[in-house]
């Protein structure tokens, strides 16, 4: 039996009532399937662990879990602490110090669901949307000087290597090659970002040669969000920069019905470190502890862990208790209009599971 070293780090928010959640629905799986099982280990990181110590997570946090098979990640975000210190102290330190380079963001319109555009169906909106994710506008690049006078600056400064950027399209390319449709978009900002971006599309054309059976154009961002509303058949897998990228998938989920269903993979595609999966809805400190969150977005990053973990069966079953769940309005959680609690939708996740296991070992 195979056994698969979790790490969970709850985080902020919600994050500590989500991934608790993702945990018992991964236990569920392993407990009707003799293939493999988990073992968690978590992790106490976030504003409260700064609080106490005056970081997020401490100095040797990577070392920690340098050694698990993936990380189940909550949310980082304390009302109490600036965000560029939850963020960069927590979240960024783990993507960047394992060099997940990949954010993979898959959106579409889930059974049951009732996305906010009209004439759009599910057909037209299924999308995955790939964002770099160790670069550019997140470099952490820059500085202040002269604060608090008049004559103050600051600088961040948006970092792109040639490096980045041809691993970020060459992955999308093949993300887009995997897909029935074959179909990808380049999203650019070249007619104002004339260094960084001109290279984005030069490399991007490259990249392309080697990708002949994928369709690919070319869409600047602000063209990019018009075109996501109006014409959402058109777009299938998207790339771009790790802030467009940031935008675009926040855009996304609203569409798709909320940002309570959306999930993330924070990938190390070569597989030298750990890959983590998260919800992308944040810490949410308005509902916290109301048992109100929505554990869909991290029911979703289950299933893509699975799927790197060399389960697909296992994260097929799980996907498809995720849409008998979304199907039963019943069981909809306050983000989608309904009254349901964080414990209502993983029991009946909890319960899908089980029963169809049972469907198919009878």
């Amino acid at each position: 039996m195979k056994t698969y070293r979790i790490a969970t780090i709850p985080g902020d928010g919600i994050g500590k009532e989500v991934v608790p959640a993702g945990a018992e629905v991964l236990a569920a799986l392993a407990a009707i399937d003799s293939t493999f099982k988990f073992e968690f280990i978590d992790f106490g990181w976030g504003g409260d662990y700064y609080r106490r110590h005056g970081v997020m997570m401490p100095a040797d946090g990577l070392d920690a879990l340098r050694d698990v098979d993936a990380i189940l990640f909550g949310s980082a975000g304390d009302p109490d602490i600036p965000d560029h210190i939850t963020l960069w102290g927590l979240r960024l330190k783990i993507c960047q110090g394992f060099d997940q380079y990949a954010n993979v963001r898959p959106t579409r319109i889930l059974p049951g669901i009732d996305g906010p555009l009209k004439r759009c169906g599910p057909d037209d909106l299924d999308w995955v949307i790939v964002r770099e994710n160790s670069e550019g506008e997140y470099s952490g690049v820059g500085g202040r000087v002269h604060q608090g006078h008049p004559i103050e600056a600051a600088t961040d400064v948006s970092i792109m290597t040639r490096t980045g950027v041809e691993r970020i399209l060459r992955f999308a390319f093949r993300l887009a090659q995997s897909r029935p449709r074959k179909l990808l978009t380049v999203v650019t900002k070249s007619n104002a970002q004339r260094h960084a971006m001109v290279m984005w599309d030069e490399i991007a054309l490259q990249v392309s040669k080697e990708f002949p059976d994928v369709k690919w154009d070319k869409e600047l961002v602000d063209a990019c969000t018009a075109r996501m509303v109006n014409r959402p058949a058109t777009l299938d897998t998207l790339v771009a920069t790790n802030l467009h990228a940031d935008i675009l998938s926040d855009l996304a989920a609203a569409l798709a019905g909320s940002l309570g269903i959306a999930p993330t993979g924070n990938i190390d595609p070569e597989r030298r470190y750990p890959s983590m999966f998260e919800p992308i809805h944040g810490s949410a400190f308005d509902i916290m502890g109301k048992g109100l969150a929505n554990p869909v977005g991290t029911f979703w990053s289950v299933v893509m862990m699975l799927e790197h973990l060399g389960e697909p069966a296992a994260a097929a079953v799980v996907m498809r208790a995720i849409e008998s769940v979304t199907s039963n309005r019943a069981l909809h959680t306050r983000d989608l209009g309904g009254n349901a609690t964080t414990a209502d939708v993983t029991q009946a996740v909890i319960g899908f599971i089980g029963a169809e296991v049972q469907r198919k070992a009878a």
